[in-house]
Order: C-alpha cells, then sequence, then structure tokens
C-alpha cells in the first residue's frame, strides 16, 4: 500500500518495477483517486480511497506500507501535534502481516543545538518578491511565517554579521535551519510550503517508535540526494556548530524501514559486558619483510559456502535468501566508534544461505542445505560457480566461495532451526534480484555478499541487472593514462613478502573482543542472550572509505588499480600480489563525512599521485563480513584531474575488461567498486 499518493505516479512506477506486487494506492482526496484510476492503469494496480491516519484495510492483510513524504502532512495539519503521527504509524502496523515492512521515507528532525547559518544576501531585500529576493532575505520572511497555521507563527532569530562578503549569519536552533534549508528553494510555492512543518521525528524518535510498534528496524538511514547537495546545498549556505566547527550538510531525507514481528519476538540488540575472548576466532601475525611491519590477520575455525538458489519467471529473476538472521554486532558501536553517516541497524539482516564445509562433496551439501531451507533436491535444476574472492583482505584471513543453483520457481516461506541462539534464525525468502540491487545501491542491503553474488547472476545470465539509482558520475576525459591489460598485470612476476610473527610482534592493529550480546523485545525484555566473539580495528576507526578512481580515454572508461601484497592473499593463494581498489580505514578523530573525504584526497596525493577533481557516492555502505566485525564501508568514485603524477603505482586498466574479466578480482572491495561502477555507467546493459 502506497500512502498518501497523490498524482499516482510513484504507485505506478512501483507496480510497473515489480509486476508481482499488488499495489494499492490509498488518498484521502476523492478527485486524486479518480483521476488516477484514469491516467494509471496496469493489471496490479488500484487506487483507493482512505485517511493513512485511519484504518484503511483489515487487520494483518497487508505484506508492505510505504510512507513518501506524507507524514509530516499528518502532523502539519493536527496542529502540529507529533504524536499524530505515532498514532497514524500505529494504526498502519495493525493492518501489516506477521514479517511485513512498514517503510517510512520522510524528512528528519536535527537534534537540540544552536548553529550559524550563513547565507548569500545577495538580491532584492523584498520579501514579497520571493522569485527575486536574496536567500537573506527569504530567511527573514521564513523567520515571520513558518508555521503559518499556528496561532503564534514565527520564531525569533539573532542576525550576526557574516565573515563572508555579501552573507548574513543567523543563530538559530539547528532544528529551525534544518526547517529553512530543506524548502529554501521551493519559492514557487512557498504560501503552502510554509504552512507545513517538514521534521517531527528525530531518528532517535524514530527508531524509539518503531520498536515500540513491535517492529524489527532494519535499516533506519539519513539520505543526501546527490543532486540536490551538488547543486542546492554545496557552497550556497554553511553552517557552524556552537564550537565554532563546521557543521555537516543536514540529509535531503529520511528512511526507516521497520519488520512486523509477534510480540514476544526480538527487536533489537544491546551489548551488555564485555567478556574474556572464547577461542572461537584466532589472531596471526604477518611481518612484512620489506617495510618490517606486522600485519594482524583474525580467521575463524571453518571454511564456508554461500549458496544462493535463483529462479526465473515470466517478468522476472528471484534469488532466494536467508532474511532477517540476527547479526547483533553490526548494529553495537564497539569503543565509541559511530557510523559516518548515522546509518543503524538493529542487526537482523537479509545474507545467502550459508553452509559449513566439511569432507562431504560440495553436491551434496547443497543438497542438505536446501532441504533444510524448505527447497527439495528435486527443485535443483543446474549448479554454477559463483564468486571467490577476500572480503577484507586487509585483516581478515578468508576466501569466500559460492555457488548459484538454479531451482524450478517456487514460493518459499521457511523459518529456520535454531542456529543462532536468539529468537530466530531467520526465514527463507525469495526476493526480486533487479530489487536487492536496487536495495544496495541506497544502503538498504548490509551483507555484501548477496550483492556480489546477484551481480554475477545477471552477468552469467547475460540479463539486465535494471537501472542505477544512485549518484551518476561525470568522468573526465583524458589523454594522460598510462593503459595496461589485466592479464598483463596479472602476468608479472609472483611475490611473497610476508614471513610469520609472534603475538607479542604484533603492532596492535586488530583486537580480539568478546561481548555478551542481550536480545531484547518490544517491551525491552531480555528473551535471549549469547556471547559473541569477533574483531575490531584498535588503532583505527571501524569505518572504511574504498575508491574507485575513474577517467575515461579514448571514449571507454578506465579505472585505476593498486598492485598491493596483503597477508591474506599470501596466507591463502600463497603468494602476496593482490590487485586492489585504493581503500583506507578511517582515523578515530575522524566522525564525518566531510572531514572523511578530505582526508581521503590527502591520501591519495601522499600516496598514489593523484588529484580527486570530485567525489561521487557509489550507492549505499555495505559490510564485508557481518559474522566477523562490524567493519563498514563507504564505497565512493572519484574523478581525477588531468594532471597525473608520473610517479603514480595506479595502474589504468579499461572497466569493461574488469567486468569481463571479474573472476580474475580476488579483492572483495574492487569487484564491488567496479560492478558498481560499471553499473552507473552502462556497462552492465546486456
Amino acid at each position: 500500500a502506497d500512502m498518501g499518493m497523490g498524482s499516482g505516479s510513484g504507485s505506478h512506477t512501483l507496480a510497473a518495477l515489480y509486476p508481482e506486487l499488488q499495489v494499492i494506492g490509498v488518498d484521502v482526496a476523492t478527485d486524486m483517486v479518480e483521476l488516477a484510476n484514469e491516467r494509471f492503469q496496469l493489471p496490479n494496480l488500484q487506487f483507493v480511497l482512505g485517511d493513512i491516519a485511519k484504518q484503511v484495510f483489515d487487520p494483518e492483510s497487508i505484506d508492505g506500507i510505504l510512507n513518501s513524504s506524507v507524514l509530516h502532512h499528518v502532523t502539519s495539519f493536527n496542529d502540529y501535534e507529533t504524536d499524530r503521527a505515532r498514532q497514524a504509524l500505529e494504526t498502519q502496523v495493525a493492518q501489516l502481516r506477521m514479517g511485513g515492512l512498514l517503510i517510512v521515507r520522510d524528512f528528519v528532525k536535527a537534534e537540540d543545538g544552536v548553529v550559524l547559518l550563513d547565507i548569500p544576501s545577495e538580491g532584492s531585500d523584498d520579501p514579497k518578491d520571493l522569485k527575486h529576493c536574496s536567500p537573506a532575505t527569504l530567511f527573514e520572511r521564513f523567520a515571520t511565517e513558518f508555521r503559518s497555521l499556528s496561532s503564534t507563527p514565527g520564531f525569533n532569530y539573532e542576525k550576526l554579521e557574516s565573515p563572508r562578503a555579501g552573507w548574513c549569519r543567523y543563530r538559530i536552533s539547528d532544528v529551525l535551519a534544518r526547517e529553512f534549508i530543506l524548502r529554501k528553494d521551493y519559492r514557487a510555492d512557498w504560501v503552502s510550503e510554509v504552512k507545513e512543518e517538514y521534521t517531527y521525528f528525530t531518528q532517535r524518535d524514530f527508531e524509539t517508535v518503531f520498536r515500540n510498534l513491535g517492529l524489527r528496524v532494519l535499516v533506519s538511514a539519513p539520505i543526501w540526494n546527490p543532486w540536490i547537495v551538488r547543486n542546492r546545498y554545496r557552497a550556497k549556505f554553511h553552517l557552524t556548530n556552537s564550537d565554532g566547527q563546521p557543521a555537516e550538510i543536514p540529509p535531503t531525507n529520511y528512511i526507516i524501514v521497520g519488520e512486523r514481528v509477534l510480540p514476544g519476538s526480538g527487536v533489537s540488540f544491546r551489548e551488555k559486558s564485555l567478556e574474556a575472548a572464547a577461542g572461537y576466532l584466532t589472531l596471526t601475525q604477518h611481518r612484512n619483510k620489506q617495510t618490517g611491519l606486522v600485519r594482524d590477520l583474525v580467521r575463524r575455525p571453518n571454511l564456508t559456502l554461500d549458496i544462493l538458489p535463483w529462479f526465473e519467471t515470466e517478468d522476472d529473476i528471484f534469488v532466494v535468501v536467508r532474511g532477517s538472521y540476527p547479526r547483533p554486532i553490526l548494529g553495537c558501536q564497539p569503543r565509541g566508534t559511530a557510523p559516518l553517516d548515522a546509518y543503524y541497524t538493529a542487526g537482523y539482516v537479509n545474507e545467502p544461505l550459508l553452509a559449513i564445509q566439511t569432507e562431504q562433496p560440495m553436491g551434496l551439501t547443497v543438497e542438505t542445505t536446501l532441504e533444510q531451507s524448505g527447497i527439495s533436491a528435486d527443485n535443483i535444476d543446474s549448479v554454477a560457480n559463483g564468486t571467490t574472492y577476500f572480503p577484507s583482505a586487509g585483516g581478515i584471513q578468508e576466501i569466500v566461495r559460492s555457488v548459484l543453483v538454479r531451482i524450478a520457481p517456487t514460493t518459499v516461506s521457511t523459518p529456520l532451526a535454531d542456529r543462532s541462539g536468539f529468537s530466530t534464525s531467520g526465514i527463507v525468502k525469495s526476493i526480486a534480484a533487479q530489487q536487492l540491487l536496487r536495495a544496495a545501491q541506497v544502503g538498504g542491503l548490509p551483507d555484501a555478499r548477496i550483492e556480489l553474488n546477484t551481480y554475477e547472476l545477471f552477468l552469467q545470465q547475460g540479463r539486465d541487472p535494471g537501472p542505477w539509482i544512485g549518484d551518476e558520475i561525470n568522468v573526465h576525459e583524458t589523454d594522460a593514462i598510462v593503459a595496461q591489460s589485466l592479464d598483463a598485470l596479472l602476468g608479472g612476476p609472483r611475490r611473497r613478502v610476508f614471513e610469520n610473527a609472534t603475538p607479542d610482534q604484533s603492532e596492535g592493529f586488530l583486537e580480539l573482543v568478546a561481548a555478551k550480546l542481550e536480545e531484547l523485545d518490544a517491551d525491552q525484555n531480555v528473551i535471549a542472550q549469547k556471547t559473541l566473539e569477533f574483531v575490531i580495528p584498535k588503532l583505527t576507526s571501524h569505518n572504511t572509505i574504498s575508491v574507485a578512481l575513474l577517467m575515461q580515454q579514448d571514449g571507454e572508461y578506465w579505472m585505476a588499480l593498486d598492485d598491493d601484497d596483503l597477508p591474506a592473499a599470501q596466507s591463502i593463494d600463497g603468494n602476496s600480489n593482490l590487485l586492489v581498489t585504493p581503500a583506507w580505514r578511517l582515523p578515530h578523530d575522524i566522525a564525518t563525512l566531510t572531514p572523511a573525504l578530505g582526508w581521503i584526497g590527502e591520501q591519495l596525493s601522499a600516496n598514489h599521485g593523484i588529484t580527486v577533481d570530485d567525489f561521487y557516492v557509489l550507492g549505499g555502505r555495505y559490510f564485508p563480513s557481518p559474522g566477523v566485525t562490524p567493519e563498514a564501508v563507504y564505497p565512493y568514485a572519484a574523478t581525477v584531474t588531468e594532471e597525473i603524477s608520473s610517479s603514480t603505482p595506479l595502474k589504468w586498466v579499461r572497466l569493461q575488461e574488469l567486468v569481463e574479466q571479474r573472476a580474475l578480482l580476488r579483492d572483495g572491495h574492487l569487484r564491488i567498486a567496479s560492478l558498481r561502477a560499471a553499473h552507473c555507467l552502462g556497462l552492465l546493459t546486456p
């Protein structure tokens, strides 16, 4: 159900994207419903009259409810009472089936605080001239009429002298600064826009409301629309915190996704206490014979096999995954390291079916795993090799192997037997493959393994992975690239630069920790607990940024690779050589995206002789190994200025060649970066 569907175009887009779904647009306005029914007609689409804050459907009858930029209308046109949003969500939850999803995409309120807002004063000083008045004049008008439906509209501010010539400075609350920034470009509809209060819940409020309503928070994330940031925010205003430091650009939107579960089921995890390491994970040390640097590696005792069943319908490819599997360390903030982008997940994720590799032949392992997942071995049509790669070769001694298992079209919804030690061990379900990739592009797919295997599936089948919905990359043309082939790079001399070291020689790069994790229900009762062991970086944060450096030459796209030496490669493949995309774990004192990208730019210049022209978000963040570490990777693409240092160690390879020979790319970060970049630039369309 698409609540408050307005014109109905969004509902129509959903129905066209997902023909297997029955999409119902809901609106309170009779004329809008009638127009939508006339304009948009698909066999899986209908429009009905209804108030999104009241019951529209029978209890427990809907699989998913979407509120896209509508809940702030519920509060704004009901005396700005924020509890009206909670009441509306409570009513909607009652209409969801167990396992159904509630999605809210709206604006997010800032936490309490005071900021300095600098905006240009160039333009007309007539506040009635909405088309031509300066941003500063518009702000001062806004201060008189914000929440115009209230008996006391507007707010107070303090006007100060700006250090920027031709600008004005205002001291106001962060909440009010965000309200102005969000609507400063909506001048044509200004009178109606100032009636509304865009922000009503903080991110913390949203998450609390969802948990109290019995929902697992699968994703809670601010959104920075790249086009809006680049064209309407960057250099159009400046925010300064109360401590005098530049503040982050506020998010343009926010999304939260919750899964309805039975009363008494787990909805969140709490890290209760530290425990002694249990010995499940092992740390080993490896000295670089050339530099003397000792690197730590973590390994787990068993080899695993990722299994991705899939089937085809007339309209789409579906993959079968283990949904809502508990990975509680993803929701932990060990030793105070926070996400760069305020992303939160309760720790219930979609991931491939997972099997422990034993002496049993692989084919039998696949059959056994599928039988345990509610899929008969008789339904297997064929088995093909999937991906093989290092998930995080800088710290994890592990190679991920997978198989793609074609099965007969099936409907599967099988709760898995208890193996996690928590209230759930996940449920086996099918998801449209293109939907998974779209989720990855906007940060809604925490597990990187599903994404890589889904890309592999589309490429092996010669199918279109669908449109790229993330940031668009403007790649520069150059003639400065010294081109190399992947075969030539991989055909070079083999290296073995590491030797074993002892624990006392470790430089403390990684730390093994164990924590008691408590699973809580909606009433905050502890319903399960388990001690889990995991590894965190000790000298850096657990936030990593990877960079796909891109250029265009001779009508083709090129990507820069680093011919690195890593101990995980030597431990598993026998040689230390590994082609990687540049990536760095961030220092502890870098906590937000703007300084992080500035620091990454400095590293690219110092280590690779590269000057970055601009950074582009290359899809959402991902977790390379959710069962071992809470490390999160933020992938970016970067365009490079034409002045490329002749001393750069980077190697430029055609992006199309990287796609075609992806099986040779063993670094997981490189594989994700190259496939996402190729998808964005249109190289994956058959």
